[in-house]
């Protein structure tokens, strides 16, 4: 709230550290208030006791375990920077001001001086922000770093413990003032406001029975209290700004630190796959010559053994040629001197146990892959369920094709104020509906629901496919989907397709269930801010998506005896937690 000069001094923004004026002044928590560069320096420098962990305040000394996380009270700085401005300006800084006494004709106040108020006004105003800030204490540290010293009779009413007695109005009327606006009726200035009516009045008005025994005071003095009150407001709404724009960089900041922390997940993941797939391709390398080798080992021995054959077999061949010889020889001598050495048994191998077996010297190794090939499938299968749980609970699904065919036979569909429930509020384009506290005197027909807090739509459907989206947002509870035209509205009635209902029911935040006997139970990953329904009535079908995921949340395929219309229920408002509306939305079509 910005203050007259006239009523501070330049003790009042001093920080007891530097003894100069505030710059960026912070506040403690004990209450007291300092440059953030001097507290900073005071801390850093090792006052306050640091060698024993902790940390004091210069003033009352009192110690806080862990460094105290300072803000810039912008509150102080507001008003410090207004404060420099007026002592830079051409105001007097020990003026003082009179008091304006009312009296039954108006009197003539001596003249102020620039940026000087009369001192009820002021009190009133200190009186006013008092009350303002202290329920909550949302600028308690104002008074602790603006303070003032013990007052003396003769102090400024500024500043003075209590406010000044109630006004009380003149009893006759005032003068004519040409430079006010007139009041319409009696053509007086507007010189007075009322409070009970929150209007401009004439001293004519402050004396008929309108306004008599209503709080009035002088229209010019409540004018400059109002006017001083949007200080502390500004000043809060400033606050809320940098609020959320510190929320905002924050968020930001959150993305950037996501970004950098999925590019160092995606290169690690990279390089383990790339290690692994580097160590079972050497292990294939190493299993592969394995069986290379006891291959060329089998081929050497297959070799060697063919040759020796081929050996023996030619030494046999030789022999037999020549006792081929000697049987066509006609020379007895000749042949009996070699007949025996022909006919002897020639020295020759056993072959019979001799065999080229396929020796599978590898057979151990490739045991041993397959082992290992077998646990890390299933590793890797866990590793998928893993993967497959975590994009379910943090990552939105991709998006369903189907949503988008859907959305093509959008309708426009609108509430039925005749079918809905006494105690449902409907918008006047019919296209929002809530529950509200009490029921409403409406007329009773036989379309209106007299039990169940609902309304259908004007549109009803009994051939073709239709589409339409309502936005759910954070409610606790609603119902959605299509009612038979054929229903019964009066009374408590059961809620399945085999007594004309097909609709989607949230309870407690969490429950999504689709209302058959008993009902089905429905697992929702994703919490839905917009619902599109899709009814097709030549197939009986009815389908609800979540929109923004782009997900299809549940399918139901039976028959529609008759025709059918849009069925919405907010349910009760639970003492306010669950009184949001549900909207019906215009249908964009997914890209």
């Amino acid at each position: 709230m910005a203050l007259p000069a006239a009523y501070l001094s330049e003790d009042q923004f001093t920080c007891s550290i530097c003894l100069e004026v505030f710059r960026d002044p912070v506040s403690t928590p004990c209450g007291h208030s300092f440059c953030q560069p001097c507290i900073c320096s005071y801390w850093d420098g090792g006052g306050g006791g640091r060698g024993a962990k902790s940390y004091q305040c210069p003033l009352c000394k009192e110690s806080f375990r862990k460094r105290p996380e300072l803000h810039i009270n912008r509150t102080l700085k507001e008003i410090t920077e207004h404060f420099q401005q007026m002592a830079n300006s051409s105001l007097p800084i020990d003026g003082r001001v009179r008091e304006v006494e009312h009296h039954h004709q108006p009197a003539v106040s001596a003249p102020m001086r620039p940026a000087e108020l009369p001192n009820s006004v002021l009190a009133e105003m200190k009186t006013r922000f008092q009350q303002q800030t202290a329920p909550g204490k949302p600028h308690a540290h104002l008074s602790d770093s603006v303070s003032s010293p013990p007052q003396s009779p003769n102090a400024p009413l500024a500043f003075q413990a209590h406010p000044p007695p109630p006004y009380s109005p003149p009893h006759s009327p005032s003068e004519f003032c040409p430079s006010l606006p007139q009041c319409p009726t009696h053509l007086r200035g507007l010189e007075f406001f009322c409070h009970s009516d929150n209007t401009c009045v004439c001293s004519v008005c402050v004396e008929t029975a309108g306004h008599r025994g209503h709080r009035v005071v002088p229209a010019e003095r409540e004018w400059h209290i109002q006017k001083s009150q949007l200080g502390v407001a500004e000043v809060d709404l400033k606050d809320l700004i940098c609020e959320r724009e510190g929320k905002v960089e924050e968020i930001h900041d959150s993305i950037r630190e996501i970004k950098a922390a999925a590019e160092r997940e995606r290169h690690e993941a990279v390089s383990a796959f790339s290690r692994l797939i580097s160590s079972v391709e050497q292990c294939q390398a190493e299993v592969l010559e394995v069986i290379d080798g006891t291959l060329r080992a089998a081929e050497r021995r297959a070799q060697s053994l063919l040759t020796e054959l081929k050996e023996e077999i030619a030494a046999l061949q030789h022999r037999s040629t020549e006792l081929s010889q000697l049987a066509l020889s006609e020379d007895y001598v000749l042949f009996l001197q070699t007949f025996p050495a022909l006919t002897t048994c020639p020295q020759v191998k056993d072959w019979s146990r001799v065999s080229v077996s396929p020796r599978r010297t590898s057979e151990v190794v490739l045991r041993t892959v397959n082992d290992i090939m077998e646990n890390l499938q299933v590793e890797i299968r866990k590793m998928n369920e893993v993967c497959q749980r975590s994009s379910s609970a943090k990552s939105v699904p991709r998006g369903n094709p189907k949503v988008r065919r859907v959305q093509e036979y959008a309708a426009d569909v609108t509430l039925d104020p005749r079918t809905a429930h006494p105690r449902l509020i409907i918008s006047v384009d019919g296209r929002q509906v809530h529950c509200g506290e009490r029921h409403q005197l409406l007329p009773d027909n036989p379309k209106r629901f007299d039990r169940v807090v609902c309304v259908l739509a004007h549109q009803g459907f009994s051939s073709g496919r239709h589409y339409w989206e309502v936005e759910v947002g954070g409610k606790t509870d609603w119902d959605l989907g299509v009612a038979s035209q054929s229903v019964s509205r009066k009374g408590k009635f059961t809620v399945s397709p085999a007594h004309g209902y097909w609709f989607l029911s949230l309870r407690d935040r969490n429950n999504y269930v689709f209302r058959t006997e008993p009902s089905t139970n429905l697992t929702v990953n994703v919490r839905p801010f917009r619902i599109g329904i899709y009814v097709d009535c030549d197939k009986g079908l009815v389908s609800f998506y979540n929109v923004e995921a782009k997900v299809l949340i549940y399918t139901f395929t039976g028959s529609f005896p008759d025709t059918i219309h849009p069925f919405f229920s907010p349910c009760t408002n639970k003492s306010g937690q669950n009184e949001a509306p549900l909207i019906i939305c215009p249908v964009a079509v997914a890209e």
